[in-house]
């Protein structure tokens, strides 16, 4: 509908992005044109940013080390690298010399420097732990870069890709369905905001007034009833919410597109009168229920997402706000 290339631009910001905040207006929060994700090495996360000038991915040195070495405990991995840095600058080893700091999503949800490696780099580290992972892991970095040089060739891959890393997760098939879908919705209501003359910041205002409308929050209060920080908002709501939220904005897609609005005070009329469908469409399911829309539960918890949980709005997992 919004054309392939520009569903799959939308979803390389969406996914787990670990970016800093800059000028990006296809989610809820600003990101940084690098393309920053979580890559999954045998369920396992490895940060890893996109670097468009040079083409070429940079990986979190401390997980990769807590992969190898196969601890869970992320100081522990920490105090591994610490020590191997040490040996290895001593050795005058040119890996530890060249070695890079970039901002990536820390657990405690700020963006810190941390060690980074590209994959060149990542291979020679490789051959200074011992482990049994190491030969998977080379054969898992080889993927990935083959995998970006795909997906730049026939861009239909990313969305393939984009359900499997959500499979992965452990999201059910109907959330899968749904997630895709919202991607492209938001990013036909951001094109229309484009023609309306809508800029910077005030592609943040408009979603939070929709948000306000149909929900009864703003983003920032949304994801505070739902634990969260950094993470992506989209990737933390039930189906239920993921419905109600599209339908506010093919709402107010399709009322902007018929009435064209100029600027941002127009558009934000159109926002409020958009989300309203989906306001109405959530009071009459929770009368119909007995209970809220909305549910504070999410995904984050270890980087999983339980389908029984995610689906639990359904069986009673919401509570009023």
């Amino acid at each position: 509908m919004y054309g392939i290339r520009g569903i799959v631009n939308a979803l390389r910001s969406q996914l787990k992005l670990i970016a800093p905040q800059s000028g990006n207006h296809l989610e809820e929060t600003n990101m940084s044109d690098n393309k920053g994700k979580i890559q999954l090495f045998e369920a396992k996360k490895v940060r890893s940013l996109w670097d468009e000038e040079n083409e070429k991915w940079w990986f979190s040195v401390i997980d990769t080390i807590a992969v190898l070495t196969e601890q869970s405990d992320e100081l522990t991995a920490r105090k591994y690298w610490n020590k191997l840095k040490q040996r290895l600058k001593e050795e005058g080893n040119e890996t530890v010399t060249d070695c890079h700091q970039l901002k990536m999503l820390a657990r405690d949800g700020k963006m810190r420097l941390t060690d980074v490696a590209d994959t060149e780099q990542m291979l020679r580290l490789i051959q200074s732990i011992p482990s049994k992972k190491a030969e998977p892991f080379k054969m898992w970095l080889a993927q990935v870069g083959s995998e970006r040089l795909d997906e730049m060739v026939d861009p239909e891959l990313s969305i393939d890709r984009a359900i499997q890393n959500y499979r992965q997760l452990g999201y059910s098939e109907s959330w899968i369905n749904q997630r895709i879908k919202s991607i492209e919705v938001r990013k036909g209501l951001t094109d229309e905001w484009d023609k309306s003359g809508v800029q910077g910041v005030q592609y943040a205002t408009l979603t939070d007034i929709m948000s306000k409308t149909w929900s009864g929050m703003t983003t920032r209060e949304y994801k505070q009833y739902k634990g969260l920080k950094k993470e992506n908002l989209r990737d933390n709501m039930t189906n239920t919410e993921l419905v109600l939220n599209m339908l506010a904005e093919v709402a107010t897609t399709d009322i902007s597109a018929a009435r064209q609005p100029n600027g941002f005070s127009e558009s934000a009329a159109v926002a409020k009168e958009g989300a309203t469908a989906a306001k109405v469409a959530r009071e009459q399911i929770e009368k119909s229920t007995g209970k809220s829309a909305i549910s504070s539960l999410n995904a984050k918890k270890l980087g999983t997402c339980s389908t029984r949980q995610l689906n639990a709005d359904d069986e009673g997992g919401g509570s009023e706000i």
